[in-house]
């Protein structure tokens, strides 16, 4: 096996550190993908185990058993019965958690019993001893018959044996566990010889599982009416099957955990996260520390951010105002300083805010305090028709709404899950970040209350807040639209409060920083080229006719001054001209009501490839007509209308922000959001009522201000 690479999936119940360990072993060499045929995240990543041994280690996702109920459940277990074609893992790296060692050694025998060749990655020791828990690994390796690692990824320890012995594994050619966990065969002896006559590979629990579920794997239509045959032929029943394997399987547990783990008495004193969740997970403590968690998180976010994005805003106005001083006048020139430089200044600028939103949520995560939020919200949540597992795709929508809207797979009820589909894009994502960063230090004063609180911290906060009450208030009107009925139950596991483990938190920073570069940025610079072009040239009638006017004009001017003031008329009148001024002018009749210019308009157009290019088509915009090394900021707080009032005034700053805040500008949001309810008839209701809600709320706030 030397110089060999393989496949290891990575499996095992949800909070049992699986993600630790998957970030351990590959640092920062991830991909994230889609698994072929379904939108669930697929996550793999390289590691090298030794100097001979590389691997590719897929990340599957969490279960508690090898019965699925979820998407989720079903990609892991079709992968781990062999019957997915694209992914054959030639070993299994199971992660059980040690603290809760009897609910996932159910998981662990199964895995087991399928003849895997198999590495057991031991994690949360410390929670266990702390429990009062000791376990006996060697005398659980025999029972088991596997090869057990005690690992803390949270400090790397652990990690080090851990791919030692999944390089071992390899070397000694993949050998599985020699006996079953539970005698399977006795659970339905004729029908598993039946299915093995025709899979004799399969191990008699993986046969069992055939007669369960062949249904959902992709055999030849006659293999089908075989195996169901068996079943007739046997009366196989798969119920009473499932019901006597688990409890055969606890009874199991139940004497391996008697010879090998001493548990402490159970009416010893309640542990940290009890006392704890007294206090966070009250019903009136709980609410008020809730708000200040997430009034924390907002006002961070401009506190933590204004240093880089100071320092990137300067270093882009002195390059561009160098590039001018030194280019000649040509139209590459041009493109390149108000263009291209323009464009990447829309991008880079944000990357400090945008680092810290997603740090500060995976501190969350990693602290269990994110499924605290799930927990105290259930009971909101059903009041509008939704439950508590919507409220972790709806906070992740104030990331993205794209996986936010696939992560809605985890709720069981066909209703509830529609509905969090249809007000998820209503969470203020990372894309409006920078849109509401600009516009609010273009018109909110930067003041501290107190000495710490941000006034700018406190509007972003409400906007935050806003969204999710108008997602609240559209949930509630729909759930008397959309007539399924289906009954709902709400099952948490509270993971216990861990210290953030900060290299993940560093990790998932710089992923989300480079995926809004290469993702949100390629957009961004392809339509800022895209703009200049439009911005810079037209109709040849009209850019005539303006060349004509100002040549006549330029010689009579006399001054310096005079010539500045005529070169900026100029500018401003050719953009007027140009193809991006006639259709922004117009749209400018619809958008006039709300306070916005036609610049705005064309903003407006833009943002439905992405709504951060918003920012960008500003930049291009303004570089064009300007064409100064100010920055974009300075260039906005110098617009002016025809008759001489500023562009961004508070009430048309407002506006703009609660527009973006509740528009459907996203073609990726609404393509997600019809493969997940399989059509275009909820995309269609969500792109006209968002839109319209949009224009209405816009309108009032304009007004009223």
């Amino acid at each position: 096996m030397a110089g060999s690479s393989f496949h290891i999936a990575l499996v095992g119940n949800p909070n049992s550190g699986k993600t630790s360990v998957f970030n351990s072993l590959t640092g920062l060499n991830q991909k994230v993908g889609n698994f072929p045929g379904v939108t669930v995240d697929k996550k793999t990543g390289f590691c090298q185990l030794d100097h001979n041994t590389s691997s590719t280690i897929i990340d599957l996702p969490g279960t508690y058993s090898l019965y699925p109920r979820r998407t989720d459940e079903w990609v892991a277990y079709k992968v781990l019965m062999g019957t997915d074609e694209e992914l054959k893992p030639d070993l299994i790296l199971l992660v059980s958690d040690a603290s809760n060692l009897k609910r996932n050694l159910l998981f662990c025998s199964q895995i087991i019993d399928l003849k895997y060749p198999i590495v057991v990655a031991l994690t949360m020791m410390d929670i266990a001893r702390k429990k009062g828990i000791e376990i006996d690994i060697a005398g659980l390796e025999r029972e088991l018959g596997v090869p057990i690692v005690p690992v803390n990824p949270r400090r790397n320890k652990g990690i080090g044996q851990l791919k030692r012995m999944l390089a071992q594994t390899v070397r000694h050619h993949f050998v599985a566990p020699q006996w079953d966990f539970i005698p399977n065969k006795n659970l339905a002896a004729e029908a598993i010889n039946g299915v093995k006559e025709w899979y004799p590979k399969l191990s008699d629990y993986a046969a069992i599982h055939y007669l369960i579920n062949h249904e959902n794997f992709p055999l030849p239509d006659k293999m089908q009416d075989t195996i169901e045959q068996i079943e007739v032929n046997n009366k196989f029943n798969p119920t009473k099957t499932q019901a006597e394997e688990i409890m055969q399987r606890y009874n199991r547990i139940k004497q391996l955990m008697h010879q090998n783990v001493v548990e402490p008495d159970p009416l010893q004193r309640k542990l940290f996260t009890e006392h704890l969740d007294n206090i966070f997970l009250h019903r009136f403590w709980g609410y008020v520390i809730l708000l200040v968690v997430l009034f924390i998180l907002f006002q961070s976010i401009f506190w933590l951010a204004q240093y880089p994005m100071n320092a990137i805003d300067w270093s882009f106005s002195q390059i561009t105002g160098w590039l001018n001083a030194i280019l000649p006048q040509a139209w590459w020139s041009d493109l390149l300083v108000n263009g291209l430089i323009a464009g990447l200044n829309g991008i880079l600028v944000f990357v400090p805010q945008i680092m810290i939103l997603f740090g500060l949520i995976t501190i969350l995560e990693d602290t269990g305090y994110m499924a605290r939020i799930s927990f105290l919200s259930d009971k909101l949540m059903r009041k509008v028709g939704l439950n508590g597992k919507s409220v972790m795709p709806m906070i992740s929508g104030f990331a993205c709404a794209v996986p936010a809207i696939m992560s809605a797979r985890s709720i069981e009820n066909k209703k509830e899950r529609l509905l969090t589909i249809m007000v998820t894009p209503l969470m203020s994502c990372s894309a409006r970040l920078p849109v509401f960063t600009i516009l609010i230090a273009l018109v909110v004063p930067d003041k501290y209350y107190w000495g710490f609180l941000s006034l700018q911290g406190i509007v972003m906060m409400g906007l935050y807040l806003l969204g999710v009450i108008m997602a609240l208030i559209v949930s509630s009107v729909l759930k008397l639209i959309v007539k399924l009925k289906e009954k709902s139950f709400f099952i948490l596991e509270l993971p216990v409060y861990r210290s953030p483990r900060w290299k993940n938190v560093g990790i998932t920073m710089i992923e989300k920083a480079k995926i809004f570069v290469t993702d949100a940025g390629r957009v961004i610079i392809m339509i800022s080229l895209l703009l200049w072009f439009l911005s810079s040239y037209g109709p040849k009638s009209r850019t005539s006719m303006v060349e004509k006017k100002y040549a006549a004009l330029r010689q009579q001017a006399t001054t310096q001054k005079q010539k500045l003031v005529l070169t900026k008329q100029y500018n401003s009148e050719k953009l007027l001209n140009s193809y991006a001024g006639i259709l922004g002018q117009t749209i400018e009749p619809v958008i006039k009501p709300l306070g916005y210019d036609w610049k705005i308009g064309i903003a407006l157009i833009t943002s439905f490839a992405a709504r951060e290019v918003f920012v960008g088509t500003m930049a291009t915009l303004y570089s064009v007509e300007e064409n100064d090394n100010s920055t974009l900021r300075q260039k906005m707080q110098k617009a002016v209308r025809e008759d001489g009032s500023k562009v961004y005034t508070l009430p048309t700053a407002l506006s703009l922000m609660v527009f973006y805040l509740l528009a459907m500008q996203c073609m990726s949001t609404l393509a997600v959001v019809k493969r997940e309810t399989r059509g275009w008839k909820w995309p269609a209701i969500q792109l006209a009522y968002m839109t319209s809600l949009a224009y209405i709320m816009s309108f009032i706030v304009f007004h009223i201000f």
